[in-house]
């Protein structure tokens, strides 16, 4: 796509380690060709040194058993540590394919699928994890209330009180979006920061009314930021309503608050920054990714997109998922402007 006045590539800025999950194309077959039994060698544990929690150092090795012997002294086979990767990474995206979850949990070059499929149906007879419905031929996985206890239990992810298991999303008909997300998730970054990842994020105002949730939030901090935002069209959106979503952002973005519990100090200071991302200088980036139509289709949805957004005053940057999946760069159709917001949005009224 060649660059216009409306959708430009941005500065380059350190990015993400593009993985080999990036490089796979998305939906393709699963391979019944598989040795029944995969070497051991292929299997790779789920890294959690990205996620903090009290008493832990954020820089300590929190992978899954990778001694001998489990707590209860029984030796650790890989196929349990695959049974537990699986478990953590539906924590993280809530819903994924086997072909998704071997693309983390194998090495490079191996496929492990037939491995994963043996994990999940011992994790299912477990009653730890089900399937509620499928994308395409391939059966959705998603955790069980008992497997998201099994997950608190073992301390593994920060605490998401408020999760659901995604049964109802898969059910109601919405999984390919979902699955669709979990791509996004693994071509950004892959199994690097899979744990600093949480799915269906609420951003609300109560004073305002306005309230959405977002596809996913990357606690991947920035010099300026803590958090980047991602919203995934899986194509059946119009177009109009697309656009509201990203100017969702804004309207969230510009809305302030006074200072103090009874606002009479007299400063006002931006919501999000002084209710949800208190260490962020700047309002988090909007990361748009386009999917489920075909490659023409999805750039010029991209390019209405930026013409619809045009003056938004956060920052958005915008992709198709196939041009993620390949390592290919972002546009940007939106640059952070809180002086611009400010004129926008007026001062809340005083108490």
């Amino acid at each position: 796509m060649t660059d216009t006045s409306s959708a430009r590539q941005p500065e380059p800025e350190p990015r993400p380690t593009w993985t080999r999950g990036a490089e796979r194309p998305p939906g393709g077959p699963e391979s019944s060709a598989v040795n029944g039994a995969a070497n051991d060698s292929n299997v790779v544990p789920i890294t959690a040194a990205h996620t903090a929690r009290q008493g832990v150092s954020r820089h300590a090795d929190t992978s899954l058993p990778s001694p001998e012997t489990s707590a209860k002294g029984k030796k650790s086979t890989p196929a349990m540590k695959v049974r537990a990767d699986a478990l953590r990474m539906l924590g993280c995206v809530r819903i994924a394919t086997v072909r998704q979850m071997a693309q983390v949990i194998t090495k490079e070059d191996a496929d492990g699928r037939s491995y994963v499929r043996r994990a999940m149906r011992k994790l299912a007879e477990l009653g730890l994890a089900e399937t509620n419905g499928k994308d395409g031929k391939h059966p959705i996985w998603n955790l069980t209330p008992a497997g998201q206890k099994a997950l608190a239990d073992g301390n593994e992810l920060p605490p998401r009180p408020k999760a659901g298991t995604g049964a109802k999303a898969v059910k109601a008909g919405f999984g390919p979006h979902g699955v669709a997300v979990t791509d996004m998730i693994l071509a950004f970054g892959g199994c690097k920061h899979l744990t600093d990842w949480q799915v269906e994020v609420n951003h609300a105002i109560k004073e305002t009314g306005l309230s959405f949730n977002t596809d996913a939030v990357l606690a991947l901090p920035t010099k300026t930021s803590e958090v980047r935002l991602f919203e995934l069209d899986n194509g059946t959106m119009s177009q109009a309503r697309l656009a509201k979503e990203v100017w969702d952002y804004e309207r969230y973005a510009g809305h302030r608050v006074w200072e103090g519990a009874r606002g009479t100090i007299g400063n006002t200071f931006p919501f999000w920054q002084r209710h949800r991302y208190t260490r962020s200088q700047t309002f988090p980036r909007l990361h748009v990714v386009l999917a489920g139509k075909e490659e023409h289709l999805l750039d010029n949805r991209l390019q209405a997109l930026a013409d619809d957004v045009k003056g938004i005053a956060v920052a958005v940057w915008v992709n198709t998922l196939p041009r993620l999946q390949r390592g290919e760069p972002w546009y940007e159709i939106g640059v952070d402007d809180p002086d611009r917001r400010r004129r926008r949005y007026p001062e809340p009224a005083g108490r």
